[in-house]
């Protein structure tokens, strides 16, 4: 899934990890100062501005490019570039103080008009951000003044729960270089991006590599290496031998990859939680799954711990799903409709259906990765024990990317895919209100719509907790998409780095700082 992914969505940190052999010095004692490192990237990146990057690979670049104003470490927030957020009483005024002397990649300083200036242009409908729901309530836009150099007044037109973790995560852009472009989006400035992260910005080969080089006045210290490539591999078998003979030294994996990797190369494997929910939605352009029987029929037709060993060979790595929101929101409810195995079940709810089986329906998912194909399969293998025929679609990501954002779609009936939405739930709300462009499974119900708008401004926590109860088992007895698994993230590092705990394994962009990491 393209939207992670989302988000901007999603830059969040780990409370813990747990690392395979010896490639996690927490220190740089002993560190060799210089060297580069390559990593491994699935693709080229999209936008390298950070007020539209949401998909995996552009989220993993700009980690490197941008810092943002704090950082999540579970439900813990950690200053970045911000110094300290304060509240006011009324819970309407937020302060935002920045750390002193920060600076842009180009010299020139960043102050509290860059922040304003970046919250302006996401509020600005022309500039057609993503991020612009998150900081609208009530239909009414968060006003954002800079006071002076280090300090940024906001104002909320009502009392909105959802909108400091909003701000927290967000990675403010230049001002003195987009001040005045007028569609930010596809400026060219975004070509030769200027930030405020531990590498700058060399070169970009589209199809080949992203070169960045250290820049010494990151805000947390001068980066320990001098370069840092991020190798475009869209051939996931050709990475992994790059992993075993040297010429790649980072690299997210998948679990079946990891006897692999570690028994022919010099890496470690490192695992950690990534609050990735991994699921197959409906598609309900295609008449067939506009049938809510239907899809209830094919939700008792799978069995999620089968699908998990189909996908994984084992539960080490994934645990299975039930509700839309991942273990690190608290207003998770884990007591969901599940639609447990049941082929007698599925069978009964198709002829109630009246759905056509003699119609073939198709399964899109990402040629390039070998857990969602073993999924497909799994599929295909449960479609045909209840009498439907599910043909295989492998596409490869630019193709998965324009159909799952194609709002008026039939290319597929199901779409395998996976996000990482962080822990605050109103930002969950972009993958399933009617409108919105995330909508994969063009599902509508106004009133459910209403209710996710409710319930980002609650300030009663049990009416908060009601409203995303209410939520959750909608979907789930909506049968709106089938949640798979709960998935830990891997990923292997050679032998050769040091300063892993102290980079920060994260989810989406595998590392948080890559300043930290050394050459042993």
């Amino acid at each position: 899934m393209k939207k992670l992914l989302l988000t901007f969505f999603a830059v969040l940190l780990i409370a813990s990890l747990t690392a395979c052999g010896s490639g996690t010095a927490s220190s740089s004692k002993g560190s060799k100062e210089g060297g580069s490192i390559t990593i491994a990237v699935s693709g080229d990146p999209d936008v390298l501005n950070p007020n539209y990057a949401s998909d995996r690979v552009t989220l993993t670049i700009q980690q490197a490019l941008f810092a943002p104003l704090f950082y999540i470490s579970g439900r813990k927030v950690i200053p970045a570039l911000a110094d300290k957020l304060t509240v006011s009483k009324d819970q309407k005024t937020y302060k935002l103080i920045l750390k002193k002397n920060l600076k842009w990649q180009d010299g020139k300083p960043l102050t509290a008009k860059d922040v304003v200036f970046t919250i302006n242009t996401i509020l600005d409908p022309k500039q057609n951000s993503d991020l612009r729901g998150n900081f609208v309530f009530n239909n009414e836009p968060v006003k954002a003044v800079a006071l002076d150099n280090q300090t940024v007044q906001f104002t909320l037109p009502t009392v909105a729960p959802s909108f400091q973790l909003n701000l927290e995560q967000l990675f403010p852009i230049p001002q003195h270089v987009f001040a005045n472009e007028s569609n930010l989006q596809k400026s060219t400035k975004n070509n030769h991006p200027i930030g405020s992260g531990p590498y700058q910005f060399v070169t970009y080969k589209p199809g080949q590599y992203v070169e960045l080089k250290r820049f010494d006045g990151y805000y947390a210290g001068k980066p320990h290496l001098d370069k840092v490539v991020f190798q475009i591999a869209k051939d996931q078998n050709a990475a992994n031998l790059g992993l075993q003979n040297g010429s790649i030294q980072l690299k997210a994996i998948q679990p079946e990859d990891v006897a692999n990797v570690t028994g022919k190369g010099n890496v470690d494997v490192v695992s950690y939680p990534e609050y990735r929910l991994n699921y197959a939605t409906f598609n309900e352009n295609v008449p067939a799954f506009k049938n809510k029987t239907f899809r209830q029929a094919i939700s008792y037709a799978l069995n999620r711990e089968d699908i998990i060993k189909s996908a994984y060979g084992s539960n080490k790595y994934a645990v299975p799903a039930s509700s839309i929101f991942t273990s690190d929101v608290k207003f998770q409810d884990t007591n969901v409709q599940t639609y447990p195995y049941n082929l007698t079940k599925a069978k009964q709810l198709l002829d109630q259906s009246k759905v056509d089986k003699k119609k073939p329906f198709t399964i899109l998912y990402l040629n390039n990765n070998k857990a969602q194909e073993s999924i497909a399969l799994y599929f295909q293998q449960q479609f045909k024990k209840i009498g439907l025929n599910l043909q295989l679609k492998p596409t490869d990501p630019a193709a998965f990317t324009n159909i799952e954002l194609d709002r008026k779609s039939t290319a597929d009936g199901i779409l395998l895919n996976g996000y990482i939405m962080g822990p605050e739930a109103d930002t969950y709300k972009m993958l399933f209100q009617s409108a919105s462009q995330y909508n994969y499974a063009n599902y509508h119900n106004a009133a459910l719509d209403k209710v996710w708008d409710t319930a980002s401004v609650e300030t009663n926590q049990t009416k908060r907790f009601a409203e995303y109860d209410q939520i959750q088992k909608q979907l789930a007895d909506d049968a709106v998409l089938y949640p798979i698994s709960y998935d830990d993230a891997l990923f292997a590092i050679s032998k050769n780095y040091g300063g892993i705990d102290a980079a920060k394994p994260q989810p989406v962009t595998i590392l948080r700082d890559l300043s930290k990491l050394y050459l042993k």
